[in-house]
C-alpha cells in the first residue's frame, strides 16, 4: 500500500538530487517512493528514498534526474517499503542499469521473490571457512596471491592504470578448477563508468560468450550521484539470490569502488553532515563494510559469493582513506604498479605489496596442486631478494655482484617479462611451468622454501659457475 502528498505546496526545495518537503504523515528512513509530476502523464515515476526526516521537514534523495520537477507539481507517493529488487532465474546473460531495472531491450525479469537491496551482511554465526580456488586467468594472482571462494580481495589501481582491461579479462576467463560441474557466474558492477567505458565492459562480455553466465550492472557517470549508492547493493542482491538460492558460486568484480566513495562525500556534503578524513564522512569504513562484508560462504548453502572490488588509490597514496580502509576490510590486496605499467609490463602487478590472507586455505592438496603453495613462497622469497640485489646493483654496478646475485638479476627480470606479464589467459598449471622454469635459474642451495623432493621432481640441475658466467655475460 503506498500513501501520497496530496497538499499543494508541500514541497519546499529542490538541491540536486535532493527533495525537500514540508512533513505531513508519517514515513520511515529508508523507505522508498515515486516522485511524479502532476499533469504531465510523458513523465514517468522516478525512485527515490527517505533520507532525513525530523519533527518538520523530510529529504527524499531522487535516483534518477531531477530536471522537469517543480515545487508546485511534484507529488511523492511513499510505498511503505525499503527499495526492493525482483530476483528469478532470468538474471544471468542481462545487463541492468544502477536501480536494476533492464537496459538490453530485454523483457523485465521474471521475479520470483523480492529482496531488499539493503539487507545485512551474513550474521558470523552462520559463516563457514572460505575453501577452494578460482581461476582468474592471470599468473601474479592465481599462483602467488590465489582467489578463494569466499573471499573478498580488492585491486588497488591508480589513475592511468588498466585496471578496466583487467576485470574484463578476469570476467572473461575466471572459472572453477576441477570442478566442471559446480555452477558458476559473474555479476560484473560498473560504478560511475563513462559511456564508452559501459560499451567496451557491454561488447566484450557480449564477443566473448561470457555474458552467458554473467549479470551485468551499469551505472553511467552521467546519472546522479545518489544511484551510485544503490548500485553495488543491487547487485549484490542479485549476487546472493544466485549464490543461496539457485546454488552458485558467484564471483562479483565491482569497478570503481572510489566512484562509490566519491558519490558518498558528494550526497554526505549535501545532507550538510560534518566531514571527517580528507572529507568523507565519518561513517565511510562502516558503509563500505556493508558492502564488503556480503561476501562468504555460509553453514549449510551449496553457493558462495566472492568479491573482486576495484579501487583507484588518489594520487597513487595506499595510505588515502579509501584504500587504508578497504584494507582493514577485506583480505588483502592485489596492487598494480605504475613502474611496471610503464615498463610495458601487463598486468602490471607488483607482487610483493600484494597479499592474499586466505591464500593457504584454499590451494595446495586437494584444491590446487600439492606443490602449489611451496612454489608461490619460493618465488615470492626469491623475487624480493632480487629487488634488494637491484637496489644493490644500481649502487655498485653489475661487475660488483657475485655470481649469485647476477643470477637474482636475471630472475628479476624473468619474472617480470615471464610470469607477471601475460597477453592471454593462463591456467594454473602453465604458470606453475612458468615458475619452475625461473627457478632453475637459481642453485638448490638458495631454494630454501622447496624440499628436496620438490627440487629433485621439478628442477633440472642448475648450471654451474662457468655456464652462469657465461649467461651473464651473453
Amino acid at each position: 500500500m503506498w500513501a501520497e502528498l496530496s497538499t499543494q505546496g508541500t514541497a519546499s526545495r529542490i538541491d540536486g538530487p535532493l527533495l525537500f518537503l514540508r512533513r505531513n504523515l508519517e514515513v520511515t528512513l529508508g523507505e522508498a517512493v515515486e516522485v511524479v509530476v502532476e499533469g504531465d502523464p510523458s513523465q514517468r515515476p522516478r525512485v527515490g528514498r527517505v533520507t532525513s526526516v525530523d519533527d518538520h521537514t523530510m529529504v527524499i534523495e531522487v535516483l534518477e534526474s531531477t530536471q522537469g520537477l517543480g515545487l508546485d507539481t511534484v507529488r511523492v507517493r511513499f510505498l511503505g517499503q525499503p527499495l526492493r529488487f525482483g530476483v528469478g532465474p532470468g538474471l544471468l546473460g542481462r545487463i541492468f542499469n544502477g536501480l536494476g531495472q533492464p537496459v538490453d531491450a530485454g523483457p523485465p525479469v521474471a521475479a520470483c521473490a523480492w529482496r531488499r537491496i539493503d539487507a545485512r551482511a551474513m550474521n558470523p554465526a552462520r559463516r563457514a571457512l572460505p575453501r577452494d580456488f578460482i581461476e582468474t586467468g592471470i599468473s601474479a594472482i592465481d599462483l602467488t596471491n590465489s582467489l578463494i571462494r569466499g573471499q573478498k580481495l580488492p585491486i588497488f589501481s591508480s589513475g592511468g592504470l588498466p585496471h578496466d582491461r583487467l576485470a574484463i579479462e578476469i570476467a572473461r576467463h575466471a572459472r572453477l578448477r576441477g570442478n566442471a560441474a559446480a555452477p558458476f557466474a559473474i555479476v560484473f558492477v560498473g560504478i560511475g563508468v563513462s559511456h564508452d567505458a559501459a560499451e567496451s565492459f557491454r561488447r566484450a562480455m557480449e564477443d566473448s560468450g561470457a555474458l552467458g553466465h554473467t549479470a551485468m550492472f551499469l551505472n553511467l557517470a552521467s546519472e546522479p550521484s545518489p544511484q551510485r549508492l544503490l548500485t553495488p547493493r543491487v547487485a549484490l542482491t542479485a549476487a546472493e539470490y544466485l549464490a543461496f538460492d539457485e546454488g552458485r558460486h558467484v564471483l562479483v568484480i565491482l569497478t570503481d569502488m572510489t566512484n562509490y566513495c566519491e558519490a558518498l562525500r558528494e550526497v554526505s556534503a549535501s545532507h550538510g553532515e560534518i566531514p571527517s578524513r580528507k572529507g568523507y564522512p565519518g561513517y565511510l569504513y562502516s558503509d563500505l563494510a556493508t558492502i564488503f562484508e556480503r561476501a562468504g560462504s555460509a553453514r549449510g548453502a551449496t553457493g558462495t559469493v566472492t568479491q573482486l572490488p576495484i579501487l583507484t588509490m588518489p594520487a597513487d597514496d595506499i595510505s588515502h582513506p579509501i584504500p587504508d580502509l578497504t584494507g582493514y576490510i577485506t583480505e588483502g590486496q592485489i596492487v598494480l604498479d605504475r613502474a611496471l605499467d610503464h615498463q610495458g609490463v601487463y598486468p602490471p602487478i607488483n607482487v610483493l605489496p600484494s597479499l592474499s590472507r586466505l591464500f593457504d586455505l584454499g590451494t595446495g592438496k586437494g584444491y590446487t596442486h600439492p606443490d602449489h603453495p611451496a612454489l608461490a613462497h619460493q618465488l615470492f622469497a626469491s623475487y624480493a631478494k632480487a629487488t634488494r640485489v637491484r637496489m644493490l646493483a644500481s649502487v655498485v654496478g653489475s661487475d660488483g655482484l657475485t655470481d649469485i646475485d647476477r643470477r637474482y638479476l636475471r630472475l628479476a627480470d624473468r619474472f617480470e617479462r615471464e610470469l607477471v606479464a601475460q597477453d592471454a589467459s593462463r591456467t594454473l598449471d602453465e604458470s606453475m611451468a612458468i615458475g619452475w622454469r625461473l627457478l632453475a635459474e637459481l642453485p638448490p642451495g638458495e631454494l630454501t622454501r622447496l624440499s628436496d623432493a620438490q627440487i629433485a621432481r621439478h628442477l633440472s640441475p642448475a648450471p654451474g659457475p662457468d655456464r652462469g658466467e657465461a649467461a651473464a655475460h651473453g
